[in-house]
């Protein structure tokens, strides 16, 4: 059945009551021209193959015809869905007016203090809090965020990280959304920042035990890659700072961080497959630090420091799911390391926390998380229960070290988050907090929530989670929105979301595929979807659709997809490759235009990734790549409707890839379907900054797909 397009799809079914003007309007919105992006000759060549890529030129923020050509894609969004203004700002109040305004974290106590982050009514941005001692104490403001971001079309902090005297607090801010931080100190007895600043760097920062000295991670300036650990002396300009190590490895980035026993200084150095670290005495910031494992190609480990032990959580020898392994402090290297837990093959080792007297791993198996907790005596050993099968559970926020209680969080799907506090001696728990849902209409009661299981052209079993109203009819009139990522080992984990029941109570199906290329399945799932086998991953999310369809639960003409960054990469091979079975596509901030992204190793971050997707200057990896590359296999067909998103400032995924491959649709697609780009002037990789600005982004997603749908209340 050809699909009915966007606009004309809306007049319909209000066509009974649609009067003369409202139909002019119609009539006016369909009229409007998509803009055209120039075309201008680029041929790129690699191992005697060329590529013509027309729309190279667009790779230039800096060309006022890149950003008029942005700005006009932009316009045409504006004019092609303003039927739909007054409904993204109904959903958009909708969504917020679940949420709590005025809300507050659950406490957490660090070195004599509890700290808080809570939220005011009004107010984008948090207030991060502290009290002495008791939460009866009086509060002490660390920072007032929305004073800060007074000024700023986006403002980000992170890395927030108070001195072991208590008396100063390192931070990052970034406000431009390049992921470039300015490390800023403040003395929190006096409330002054002081003068001195450090920028270009992840905005992370790990104090040394004499509060005075402060390590840090810089940035290259053009590939934006971590690569280098200064040491700062509190007080001092910045340009004065010792550089500590250099990570030569353009593959590599590099990070440091204080153990939970804050005994040791660590750096880590991590790229897709190896990792290596280092480590230095945490009251002596002068000294060197010392290997504690030379990295070796392959050689995947972690490492947490307890008593006069490390312990190593490690693929050492093919343990493909990992195994636990220990080691004295005094002798480190792999060659004595000794096993702790061994490597299961059905059972993925995730984490370990540790406790004065327990020691707490994080498990999955057959994609379920598992918490298992066992005392270092021996003396009690199990898990915690879950009934569940679209549940997420972890740990969290256990920052002390000597306490019986473990912190994790828990939700589903259909249940919504909570903080849950776990004594691990009485084995008693207590529900610290849970979401609200506000509005008094959320009844978990009202919602179906299902594991199933679909067969790929392979054979392989594909796990789906799955969320709907309770009473619906497998009839293939469900509309289904399908969520898919499938890289870098990311699990998608099924998570409960207060704005997602805006679709939900419109009759949506909402399905996360967990494709090959996750770890949902343990480590050979991430395996069997990258590299040379990085087409499992479309295939499957589309084996899911098929399935989906088959089963009843949607059809051709009510499915839906969508995907962000590396999962933006997946909705642009899934529309080449299969455009017949979705109705509407959301494609955000995608990764489409591999091999040319891949052969520059100026963009940031490309020279990480070649253990994720490959090395193009490799022939075979080249050929493989350029087989699936979204723009590069763009064709004369009918694409669905689309909608795709970016930021100009993006560091993660350059604009200019969405750009070009909207460029280039426009120019081969057949059919009507509508094809929309928008890009966010003023953020990056990760939208909009503030908890109800990237609302806003939500509203317009989801008003695309319930106007596809014809639903416009």
């Amino acid at each position: 059945m050809k699909k009915l397009t966007y606009m004309s799809l809306a007049c319909l079914i209000f066509a009974a009551s649609c009067n003369e003007k409202e139909t002019s309007d119609s009539t006016k919105q369909m009229d409007i021209t998509p803009p055209k992006a120039d075309k201008i000759a680029k041929n790129l060549e690699m191992h005697g193959d060329v590529r013509d890529d027309s729309y190279y030129w667009l790779n230039d923020r800096e060309n006022a015809e890149v950003i008029d050509y942005l700005e006009r894609e932009n316009d045409y969004y504006d004019k092609m869905t303003a039927h739909t203004d007054g409904f993204k700002d109904d959903l958009f109040e909708e969504m917020k007016s679940r949420i709590k305004e005025d809300d507050a974290s659950v406490p957490y106590f660090y070195n004599g203090y509890y700290y808080i982050t809570r939220y005011e009514t009004g107010q984008d941005y948090p207030i991060y809090s502290r009290k002495k001692g008791s939460l009866d104490a009086e509060e002490e403001i660390l920072f007032n965020v929305n004073d800060m971001a007074k000024g700023h079309s986006y403002f980000n902090m992170n890395g927030l990280n108070v001195s072991p005297d208590n008396k100063w607090v390192a931070f990052g801010v970034d406000t431009v959304s390049r992921r470039k931080y300015t490390i800023h100190i403040k003395n929190l007895e006096t409330n002054e920042i002081l003068k001195e600043t450090i920028p270009l760097t992840t905005g992370g920062s790990t104090w040394a035990n004499d509060s005075k000295t402060l390590f840090y991670t810089k940035k290259d300036e053009q590939t934006l890659r971590s690569n280098q650990i200064f040491r700062h002396i509190k007080g001092t300009p910045a340009a004065s700072d010792k550089l500590i190590f250099t990570e030569e490895d353009e593959t590599f980035g590099t990070y440091i961080y204080k153990t939970k026993s804050e005994k040791y200084l660590v750096i880590g150095s991590y790229s897709t497959l190896t990792s290596e670290f280092q480590i230095l005495d945490a009251n002596k910031p002068n000294g060197d630090f010392k290997v504690f494992q030379p990295r070796t190609r392959g050689l995947e480990y972690s490492i947490s420091h307890f008593g006069d032990q490390f312990y190593i959580v490690t693929n050492l020898n093919n343990a493909t799911n990992f195994k636990l392994m220990k080691t004295s402090e005094s002798n480190t290297n792999m060659e004595d390391w000794v096993e702790v837990i061994p490597h299961r093959d059905d059972v993925y080792l995730e984490d370990i926390d540790i406790f004065k007297e327990y020691l707490v791993v994080s498990e999955r198996e057959n994609g379920l998380n598992k918490i298992h907790i066992q005392r270092w005596d021996g003396t009690e050993d199990y898990y915690l229960p879950f009934e569940r099968e679209t549940y997420t559970a972890s740990p969290t926020q256990n920052i002390e070290f000597d306490t019986k209680i473990l912190r994790y969080a828990y939700n589903s799907l259909g249940t919504p988050a909570s903080i849950i506090d776990f004594n691990m001696e009485t084995r008693e728990k207590e529900v610290k907090k849970q979401t609200e849902v506000l509005g008094g209409n959320f009844d978990p009661a009202n919602y179906e929530e299902k594991r199933v299981w679909a067969t790929a052209a392979d054979g392989t079993k594909i796990p789906v989670s799955m969320i709907y109203r309770k009473g619906m009819k497998k009839d293939g009139s469900n509309p289904l929105l399908q969520y898919g990522y499938g890289s870098y080992g990311a699990t998608m984990d099924p998570y409960f979301s207060s704005v997602r029941l805006s679709l939900l109570d419109r009759g949506f199906i909402y399905a996360i595929a967990h494709v090959r290329g996750g770890q949902y399945l343990g480590r050979q799932w991430y395996e069997n979807g990258k590299l040379l086998t990085k087409k499992n991953t479309f295939t499957d999310f589309i084996d899911v659709s098929k399935f989906l369809i088959a089963e009843g639960y949607t059809s051709p003409d009510h499915l839906y997809a969508q995907g962000g960054s590396a999962g933006g990469l997946l909705m642009g091979a899934v529309v080449n490759m299969a455009p017949e079975l979705y109705n509407g596509v959301i494609a955000a901030v995608p990764f489409v235009d591999v091999v040319t992204t891949m052969l520059d190793d100026s963009i940031p971050l490309t020279t990480g990734e070649y253990d994720e997707w490959g090395n193009p200057n490799e022939k075979e990896y080249y050929d493989y790549m350029k087989s699936y590359s979204p723009y590069d296999n763009v064709s004369a067909q009918e694409y669905p409707n689309m909608f795709v998103t970016t930021g100009l400032h993006d560091s993660q995924v350059q604009y200019w890839e969405p750009a070009k491959w909207v460029a280039k649709l426009r120019e081969m697609k057949t059919g009507d379907n509508i094809l929309l780009l928008h890009t966010n002037m003023e953020a990056g990789h990760g939208g909009a900054s503030g908890r109800f600005e990237g609302l806003k982004e939500v509203a317009k997603n989801y008003a695309f797909f319930l106007d596809l749908e014809g639903k416009t209340e």
